[in-house]
């Protein structure tokens, strides 16, 4: 029998390899992702965890770097390998005007420049000749921010309406999902597994409410009604569920292009969202979550650690067989491998959310590649402010069909 024909059949014999849209996935310097990455700010760092007593290593859009802050209390990002002989700066000591290599001594500033190099005649004659690569650097929000594009092309970092009145955060790099465990840092697998989640609300009601039980507040397990739509700031999708006692429950999640998620509390509480969560790539193959909450008085952090409805477990405590009776987010979006197949996927209604976010992306990288500017890079300190959009609301019948 053929190939062709035991295709027909459906057999799994013969069918063609399978691959990812690399188009989407690659974001290392040069590639189209991440130049268009490279066009925005990134938090990178927690500020309060960032001290003068030694540097941190940072890798970011497939770039291995290096953040210090000096005793000034003035932070620095700059390229690992010493531009000396290539030793990596996270083994430097920080003094009081820069970080000074450990191997010959050579001290940078925080934006690179050279300022001694001890082995050298006059501590370095020409050493303002020499600079080390840098990338600029701002906190906000209790987190450290790095933007890695070109400098003529640098835009203001923004604001959240929803953080602005807000006197102190909760802020976490680490963790990831709904479940919101810290005891992964990095997620082993690619970005976009994440951020087509971010535009599938289906799934909270297959995986997260029905058929691996409930994992979220019970009403999840109502079949929603869904509506996908563009916003100023990137894509919104609302999921209205009619309630036992007659109430028209709807959650409006925004998803801020290029990797950011505002999602309302599961507690079903009517109001604005208190948080915003970006999916930071480390590379090609991992991504971290970094989360900022605004304080309430007497409310637990939004990204507080969600246990397991069925074992009563956070994910790090369950087994691995109990991760297979119960998967979430983690073994959903893991099991599609590094990078899903995207050529093997056979989309469908329910994933609309996901192809109008994958062909905002496509636009925005041809954008960037004409020169221009993609969406929600501002250049004016007064439109700094993005409106969120994020909120669960209680609505009339009508309102809602």
């Amino acid at each position: 029998m053929s190939i062709v024909e035991t295709a027909a059949e459906g057999s799994a014999y013969g069918r063609p390899k399978g691959h990812t849209n690399k188009l989407l996935t690659e974001v290392g310097a040069g590639t189209p992702c991440g130049e268009l990455m490279r066009r925005y700010w990134h938090p990178i760092a927690v500020s309060a965890d960032l001290t003068p007593a030694r540097p941190q290593e940072v890798r970011v859009l497939g770039e291995d770097l290096v953040l210090f802050r000096d005793p000034s209390g003035k932070a620095g990002l700059l390229y690992s390998r010493c531009g000396h002989r290539g030793t990596s700066l996270y083994f430097g000591k920080i003094e009081e005007r820069g970080l000074r290599c450990c191997y010959h001594g050579w001290l940078f500033d925080t934006q690179g420049h050279c300022l001694d190099q001890p082995c050298e005649a006059d501590g370095g004659k020409n050493k303002k000749n020499f600079r080390q690569p840098w990338y600029p650097v701002e906190e906000r929000y209790g987190l450290i921010f790095a933007y890695m594009g070109p400098l003529a092309k640098k835009p203001v970092l923004p604001r959240y309406d929803i953080l602005e009145d807000g006197a102190a955060f909760d802020v976490n790099i680490g963790g990831w999902g709904s479940s919101n465990d810290h005891s992964i840092s990095v997620v082993p697998y690619s970005w976009l597994n994440m951020m087509d989640n971010l535009m599938d609300p289906f799934h909270v009601f297959i995986l997260h409410s029905t058929l691996t039980g409930i994992q979220f507040a019970p009403e999840f397990a109502k079949m929603p009604k869904i509506a996908f739509s563009s916003s100023d700031v990137g894509l919104l999708h609302t999921a209205s569920r009619r309630f036992d006692d007659g109430r028209i429950y709807q959650r409006h999640v925004s998803v801020i292009f290029p990797n950011m998620v505002s999602v309302p509390p599961i507690t079903l509480e009517a109001g604005l969202a208190a948080s915003v969560t970006w999916i930071v790539p480390v590379d090609d193959n991992s991504y971290t979550h970094v989360l900022c909450a605004k304080k309430i008085e007497g409310h637990k952090p939004e990204f507080g650690i969600i246990k397991d409805g069925n074992t009563g477990k956070a994910w790090s405590e369950m087994t691995p067989q109990e991760r297979r009776d119960y998967p979430r987010d983690y073994e959903s979006q893991a099991g599609q491998g590094v990078h899903s197949l995207h050529s093997e996927e056979h989309l469908a209604g329910s994933d609309l959310g996901v192809v109008m976010q994958r062909r905002l992306f496509a636009r925005q990288i041809e954008i960037v590649a004409e020169g221009g500017d993609p969406i929600n890079v501002g250049f004016d300190p007064a439109k700094a402010v993005v409106t969120v959009g994020a909120f669960n609301a209680y609505v009339p019948a009508e309102a809602a069909e």
